[in-house]
């Protein structure tokens, strides 16, 4: 890449604070960026940008001697983000609030300011990969270090996102990104990661719900025979594939397998009943633009840790598509994104519909 104008997505973090380092080695000009993101708590602390990660990212701009910007985005997060996901479970299903971040918040609004600031690329902390195809068109890869791999969260991106988009670390593993970071005296070398939701500030995900006005009626446990085994607390304390902390014994371990929401019921049943073979996913996104033809070979992921088994996916109609799986699976769980892969390349992916 040429001399060129670079936002970077800042958050304190040792991932993006490499991936600004390495901008600056190369020469180009940076521009580090940080968002402000909504948080229930009454000082306003969001596990992304809490005052010490502002502090940290603030302090590693100042070391490669880039301009540093905080960008409020409060009310779009609060919109597109945590009440999507508050929705979600209202409704039934188990949503990844991630992946509407990455499509509304940081390939949306952080992408838009990037281009008004002059920037010709925003560059991220990701592990990915993006590469420029003889026709023009771009294609999303996989990372090299694919125990670290995100492209499954950056499935949402489209031809113009990719367009604008760096991901610099993305040819490194995690250990080399935290050397590259000790070699250079950067305070984030051993940061630790958080696994949590940014938004859940202290983990307890039911009390969060309830905050936000989702309201925890009780009712009956139920087998897929149709007996009665108990109470449950309120369907959105549960998420499909869920064993532990259902509340009921039983001979064998039952799993939570589906949520009755027009009886208020939640279902459960042996590990075999959350088997599936086919599914229904909807909101889908083919990253050339298009969906194939017809149908096609794929690797398949239904959860951002899970493993990829083959399928056969075929677009359906607009943004639809229907999955056939190689072997039955038992944790594809509505309101979680199925993402198709043809060896590294990313094709795109869909929301898992109930």
């Amino acid at each position: 890449m040429s001399r060129q104008r670079v936002a970077v997505a800042m958050s304190g973090g040792v991932d993006s604070s490499v991936a600004a380092a390495l901008l600056v080695e190369q020469g180009q000009e940076v521009v580090g960026l940080m968002l402000r993101l909504w948080s229930p708590d009454p000082r306003g602390l969001n596990r992304c940008c809490s005052p010490d990660a502002l502090a940290t990212a603030r302090r590693v701009a100042a070391m490669l001697d880039i301009p540093f910007h905080v960008l409020d985005v409060r009310a779009p997060f609060k919109a597109q983000v945590v009440d999507f996901f508050v929705e979600g479970y209202r409704q039934g299903v188990t949503p990844n609030p991630c992946l509407e971040c990455n499509r509304h918040i940081r390939w949306g609004f952080l992408l838009r300011h990037a281009l008004a600031l002059g920037a010709t690329h925003l560059a991220t902390g990701h592990y990915a990969r993006v590469r420029q195809r003889e026709d023009g068109r771009y294609l999303l890869l996989r990372a090299m270090d694919r125990a670290k791999d995100q492209s499954y969260v950056l499935s949402v991106m489209t031809q113009e996102n990719l367009r604008h988009a760096c991901f610099p670390i993305g040819d490194y593993t995690k250990e080399e990104v935290r050397a590259m970071a000790a070699e250079r005296g950067l305070p984030v070398a051993q940061r630790r990661e958080s696994q949590d939701l940014c938004f859940v500030t202290d983990g307890d995900y039911q009390a969060f719900l309830e905050s936000q006005g989702v309201r925890l009626s009780p009712g009956p446990i139920v087998d897929v025979e149709g007996r009665t085994l108990g109470e449950h607390r309120g369907l959105a304390a549960y998420t499909i594939g869920q064993r532990k902390s259902i509340g009921i014994s039983a001979p064998e371990p039952l799993y939570v397998v589906a949520k009755d929401m027009a009886r208020n019921a939640l279902i459960v049943g042996p590990r075999t009943a959350l088997e599936r073979r086919t599914f229904h996913v909807g909101r889908v996104n083919w990253v050339l633009g298009e969906p194939p033809d017809g149908p096609v070979e794929v690797g398949v992921q239904v959860r951002y840790r899970a493993r990829e088994v083959p399928a056969t996916v075929t677009a359906t109609g607009e943004a639809q598509a229907e999955v056939e799986l190689a072997e039955p699976l038992p944790d594809v769980t509505p309101g979680q994104a199925a993402v198709f892969y043809q060896g590294e390349v990313c094709l795109g992916g869909g929301i898992i519909q109930p």
